[in-house]
């Protein structure tokens, strides 16, 4: 199977799961504070993630220990860089959903897609020719999708857009780190520095209760084992075989996952602008993906 392929569908599987998890954020943040939730939900993701991590060493044949493993220098300084922009951009979008309508946090959120290509400039790659114009396109289909007819503006606007370049960042150590460290220990160790700061957060600003965590077990244990154990794992394995900016547009793919989980499952109806959006989301990502042939030199006569 063609590397470029197999590392798209893997994203695409990963923001299916992203898409889903947006039903079960709404349903556990109705009663539980943001930094609760992303604690409880980033922990149990550890939990599940370090016997994983074992299964899959069957299937190294390198000579290293699972002790050995998990003692590289590497893996504990991409987790780390990792693990904080991740802890940011997650609890940025729960606080921004405070007083900004889930439409316009999709967009902003999703406008990651503009500022990796920007990152990867600084980082000297030069994405293909098709890049810009799927940028483009993916930005409309963004608004076409979330956003049409959205004019005010607020505080939490501010804190998506924030939220969004963290997602870049985080996008971009994924890239750099992704194919030198055991990508499943590297999702274990992001998702445990985003444990760690979201609970002395949640510890410092809110009231935790076991009633509380006990009524959301299922939400949190959805958002937790699939979305950061599986789909993050997920991004890391698909990044491998894809540029940033490609894969960035692939992952924008949530927002129209997240729309249709929520007509199938929430009774929504999407608007002749949100499926226009849906279209133009995945024509950019089909753009990004094609490959482009290089042009042939021509003799001087």
């Amino acid at each position: 199977m063609n590397k470029k392929f197999r590392g798209s569908i893997i994203l695409i599987l990963a923001t299916i799961i992203w898409g889903s998890t947006f039903i079960a954020q709404r349903v556990a943040m109705s009663n539980m504070g943001p930094f609760t939730f992303q604690a409880i939900r980033c922990f149990l993701a550890v939990v599940a993630l370090v016997p994983v991590s074992a299964i899959f060493d069957r299937f190294n044949k390198d000579g290293k220990t699972f002790a050995t493993r998990w003692a590289n220098p590497k893996l504990w300084k991409g987790g780390l860089l990792c693990g904080i922009p991740l802890f940011l951009a997650c609890n940025l979008q729960q606080l921004g959903l405070v007083d900004t309508d889930a439409g316009k946090s999709a967009f902003l959120t999703a406008m990651y897609i503009v500022i990796v290509p920007i990152i990867g400039i600084f980082r000297k790659q030069k994405p293909s020719v098709l890049i810009p114009v799927s940028v483009v396109l993916g930005v409309a289909g963004l608004y076409f999708l979330s956003c049409v007819g959205v004019t005010r503006i607020s505080t939490s606007d501010l804190l998506l857009i924030a939220c969004a370049l963290c997602f870049a960042v985080q996008i971009t150590f994924v890239d750099i780190y992704a194919a030198q460290v055991d990508p499943v220990r590297l999702n274990a160790v992001q998702v445990a520095v985003c444990t760690l700061l979201s609970a002395i957060a949640a510890a410092s600003t809110e009231t935790v209760t076991w009633q509380v965590i006990g009524s959301n077990w299922l939400p949190l244990c959805y958002a937790g084992l699939l979305s950061m154990g599986a789909a993050y794992c997920m991004q890391i394995f698909g990044q491998k075989d894809l540029e940033p900016a490609g894969a960035s547009l692939i992952m924008s793919l949530e927002s129209v996952f997240a729309v249709l989980f929520g007509v199938l499952l929430l009774r929504e109806t999407m608007s002749g602008w949100e499926i226009l959006g849906c279209i133009l989301l995945f024509i950019a990502v089909i753009l990004s993906q094609l490959p482009v042939p290089l042009r042939k030199k021509t003799k001087p006569i």
